[in-house]
């Protein structure tokens, strides 16, 4: 299931493990990268690809989840002038999953409907970064406010 919303009011998005109705077992554990700098881009992908083994993933979806996040950080680098992604492992009636959370705190993205079209690009990439990235994942929400930045909640599921 995916969806994509825009708001007008900054969005406050932080899962904690006694909260998260997606984690019922209490299993989460996180950790969070500043995306700052050329080199963090780096960092976050060997973290994302760490914890794809760690929760099990077949190669094909390794390689799934490492691509949306290399996309979701490199846009929040890129157009949010940085920001973070957090790592969160999650389980699910014994099923491991994975929920990266990017934030910055950029200027918003004023068309979400087009950002998420593929083609559509505000720079010189090709433009399938972020609906590329929501086709890779299982779930996917997108929260943006003008002058205010945007957070990407994207989760996938071994084995789905």
């Amino acid at each position: 299931m995916s969806s994509a919303r825009s708001t007008d009011d900054a969005v406050a998005l932080a899962a904690t493990p006694a909260n998260d109705t997606a984690d019922r077992d209490g299993n989460a554990d996180r950790t969070v990268h500043e995306v700052r700098t050329e080199e963090d881009l780096l960092t976050v992908r060997h973290a994302v690809r760490a914890a794809t083994l760690r929760a099990g993933f077949s190669i094909v979806d390794q390689t799934r989840v490492v691509t949306a996040a290399s996309e979701l950080a490199r846009n929040a680098y890129i157009h949010g002038g940085g920001g973070s992604v957090t790592i969160e492992h999650l389980t699910l009636g014994g099923n491991a999953g994975l929920r990266l959370t990017v934030d910055d705190n950029g200027p918003g993205i004023r068309d979400v409907d087009a950002a998420l079209t593929d083609g559509f690009t505000t720079g010189a990439g090709l433009g399938h970064g972020l609906g590329g990235a929501r086709r890779l994942m299982n779930d996917f929400e997108l929260h943006t406010s003008s002058g205010k930045g945007t957070t990407v909640i994207a989760t996938r599921w071994a084995g789905r």
